[in-house]
């Protein structure tokens, strides 16, 4: 697919919506860096967001590109992995005045999320220079950040300006090139998640979307060599997929169909990390381990002869949110409460829907399937089960669906096996 057919024009879809998305500057291709000043035309004082790993790559060349036109740089010195909470917030705004109308970021996931974040909260465009093919959220409308202590995801606005130079981005780490291989992998476990809403709480579901999300998966999934290989049209291709999906979630205005039950393991990791000081993978080796987890999930599901329902008692509950998130088991609960999700009776929906349930959930991928998948990208189980334990993944398994209000093949699975979780064991593939 084109993507430029899907940009700054009204999509009138069968699902019965109007979608999209509105990106002033979209280049992707070998030496596309160099078109900045084009793209910019239109702004006058930009401020520039880097970390001290991005600005190292091509720092020195945005500012000389942005000539005059460069308001302040900000700068994280750090070169650890940057968290997008309320002191980088901070500190973006500091460097902001009156007369900036773009905050032009270089980086990948973290960066371009504060970027869309802090420009739409002072209503101003962002834009971004791409380092690596990361991550999925290029050109979504959420921003994905870690506010007082929880995963949240804010509805903002796709950057204005995407430049997505191969020259530099073939040359990413391989863990991110690997990241981005995995991030889009995960789309099967989303989607099949999609669906199942959209069965048990009559979640809005958009086919069309739901076909570009799958078409482009599929194409990804058989590019894995070359793209291991850093071939440039291959990392290109990747690029373009991870931009093309980001657009989808823009365009149905919910990141449903690029985050489903693997994303919610893979925040349940980070969050627990950070609250712990404990290791977490990057984002997309998460997600192309939870998409594992998750299809492993399914497939307990579809195992069970018939439906057995098991009732963990809320002060059950909430003890292991006392022991699991710490410091933020008060704001977990308060989550839950305000979305009345445990108070919810989905039983007589799921013994309704019982066959219909289980269709939906054999068209993912089977756990051995994704596992070849990920391997095939360098990507090995063992490294999630080494980081983490088993111990935590179980624990992720039941609890981490409560890091969101969302619905997943989650509520389903802690439904059905919550009281028998000393009994289950997962493959460690």
């Amino acid at each position: 697919m084109n993507i430029r057919n899907l940009l700054n024009r009204d999509i009138v879809c069968e699902c019965g919506r109007t979608h999209r998305c509105d990106i002033s500057t979209l280049e992707i291709g070998e030496g596309v860096l160099d078109k900045l000043t084009y793209a910019l035309e239109a702004y006058k004082s930009i401020l520039l967001v880097a970390d001290g790993n991005t600005y190292s790559i091509c720092g020195e060349r945005v500012v000389s590109l942005l000539g005059n036109k460069l308001s302040a740089v900000c700068l994280f010195e750090t070169t650890e992995p940057l968290v997008p909470d309320e002191q980088a917030i901070a500190k973006i705004e500091t460097h902001l005045n009156c007369a900036v109308d773009l905050i032009l970021g270089i980086g990948s996931g973290v960066i371009n999320d504060l970027c869309k974040y802090v420009s739409f909260d002072h209503g101003i465009k962002s834009g971004i220079i791409a380092t690596a093919p990361s991550m999925d959220g290029y050109a979504s409308s959420g921003a994905a950040l870690i506010l007082c202590g929880m995963k949240v995801t804010h509805t903002t606005h796709a950057p204005d300006i995407i430049i997505g130079d191969i020259d530099i981005i073939k040359n990413a780490p391989m863990s991110m090139i690997r990241s981005g291989y995995g991030d889009i992998i995960g789309k099967y476990s989303s989607l099949n998640d999609w669906k199942l809403s959209h069965l048990i709480r009559g979640e809005h579901f958009c086919q069309y979307i739901y076909d570009i999300v799958l078409e482009t998966t599929e194409d990804i999934r058989d590019s894995v060599e070359r793209i291991l290989a850093r071939d440039p049209e291959a990392i290109e291709k990747l690029m373009r997929a991870l931009v093309l999906i980001g657009m989808t979630l823009t365009l149905v205005e919910t990141t449903r169909p690029g985050s489903g039950s693997e994303h919610h393991l893979s925040h349940f990791f980070e969050i627990v990390g950070l609250i712990n000081h404990q290791k977490h993978l990057i984002h997309g080796t998460d997600v192309a381990y939870t998409t594992i987890l998750t299809a492993f999930m399914r497939e307990q599901i579809l195992k069970l002869e018939k439906i057995e329902f098991c009732e963990e008692s809320a002060d059950s509950r909430k003890q292991a949110w006392k022991r699991i998130y710490v410091s933020v088991a008060d704001e977990v609960e308060k989550l839950q409460e305000e979305a009345n999700s445990y108070r919810e009776d989905l039983k007589p929906i799921y013994r309704e829907k019982w066959e219909a349930i289980k269709a939906i959930l054999a068209e993912c991928p089977t756990a051995l399937e994704c596992d070849r998948m990920m391997k095939a990208a360098g990507l090995n189980f063992s490294e999630c089960v080494e980081t983490y334990g088993e111990k935590k993944i179980h624990d992720a398994m039941f609890y981490g669906k409560d890091l969101k209000n969302r619905y997943s093949v989650l509520w389903l699975y802690y439904t059905l096996f919550s009281g028998k979780s000393e009994e289950l064991s997962f493959q460690a593939f």
